[in-house]
């Protein structure tokens, strides 16, 4: 089967399904709708996959663009003849792709299209109406995500759901050495991976950090990403006097992950919109206990006292709490960060969850 796979952008997801249908007997042909700021991925395109050059893919996207998006992916579609498309996010690449009259489509849920972009208004939503109305197949990541697509008319049997999961060969635990409970008085390390923006809940973190930083000098913050937010970060850790305790290296790429997450006694996470957050499954298979908030999407890996625990979304106080209980029964950890990775392994592994995207290609062939 010619595929023509169609995103947003090039990020580490892309470069995942993208390595992964390389590996298959379909021929791949991939389209890129922009490119927005600093790289997101910076490992190649798979030799095996055909780049297609078009009106896009060079600048960030807006609505005046349609136009001429649409017109030119029509041109796509005439020189790749694929016999199917599959595209996200819903209210722009798949919606370009319902547009241009194509079918079948696989349309592609990447979880903030549902979680956030179908409430933005009416215009909003009507476009993931049509998109939904007009696609085949859907490919969502967690069961919040089938149940939003069902309330936007997407018929249940043509939905399929596996979380993207992760390599759980590349994201382990550490050393059976490492595993040693941690010793009150020595460092205690919170580990936030997500990026610095309002979504993210990142301002939550610092305030929680501040909180709990002041009655325990043992802990530190490890803060990776960057983002609109950072001068915010900046003044919340300099205020509460907790600068020497915050270590922030930046945007770091997926070879060096694993060492973080390993370096880490507790994963945080404050996000108020995820599906399955791949952020919490790399720490989860590195063997990361999670205190994360309470949103569905966190609620369908994280067993409160068996793998981690949940804080009321958007409460620094409650985020505080959870802190100080994590600190306290800090002897557990390495237990909860044992089924953590049992989790992981069995429900969150890419290499056996891609096998299910198949089936999304056979509701949309009609068999």
């Amino acid at each position: 089967m010619r595929i023509l796979y169609f995103s947003r952008d090039y990020t580490t997801h892309d470069h995942r399904y993208l390595s992964a249908l390389a590996g298959t007997e379909h021929q791949i042909a991939y389209l890129r709708l922009e490119q927005r700021g600093h790289p997101l991925e910076d490992r190649a395109l798979p030799p095996e996959i055909e780049q297609v050059g078009w009106a896009g893919g060079k600048a960030p996207a807006a609505l005046r663009d349609g136009p001429r998006l649409l017109m030119d992916l029509k041109r796509v579609i005439r020189q790749v003849k694929p016999d199917l498309i599959q595209a996200g996010p819903i209210q722009r690449c798949a919606f370009l792709a319902a547009l241009s009259g194509f079918r079948p489509i696989v349309s592609m849920s990447w979880g903030y299209d549902l979680l956030h972009d179908a409430r933005r208004s009416r215009a909003w939503e009507w476009a993931t109406r049509y998109t939904l109305k007009h696609s085949a197949a859907l490919v969502g990541d967690c069961n919040t995500i089938r149940q939003l697509a069902i309330s936007y008319g997407m018929p249940n049997e043509r939905i399929v759901t596996f979380p993207w999961g992760v390599d759980i060969q590349h994201f382990t635990p550490p050393s059976d050495s490492a595993l040693q409970p941690p010793v009150e008085g020595q460092p205690f390390t919170i580990l936030s991976t997500r990026g610095w923006e309002p979504i993210y809940g990142v301002d939550v973190i610092a305030r929680a950090f501040v909180a709990t930083a002041q009655l325990h000098p043992e802990l530190h913050l490890l803060m990776l990403g960057n983002g609109s937010q950072a001068a915010q970060l900046r003044r919340t850790f300099t205020q509460g006097g907790v600068d020497d305790r915050v270590h922030c290296p930046g945007q770091v790429g997926q070879a060096d992950l694993p060492r973080y997450y390993r370096s880490a006694d507790l994963y945080v996470s404050a996000s108020h919109s995820d599906g399955s957050s791949i952020s919490l499954l790399e720490a989860m298979a590195c063997g990361r206990p999670a205190l994360v908030s309470d949103i569905p999407g966190n609620r369908e890996w994280v067993t409160p006292g068996e793998n981690g625990w949940w804080f009321t979304d958007g409460d620094a106080q409650a985020l505080t709490r959870g802190i100080l209980q994590a600190v306290e029964q800090r002897q557990a950890l390495p237990a909860m960060g044992l089924r953590a990775r049992q989790v992981a392994e069995a429900r969150a592994d890419w290499q056996k969850n891609f096998l299910e995207l198949e089936k999304a290609y056979q509701i949309a062939a009609g068999k």
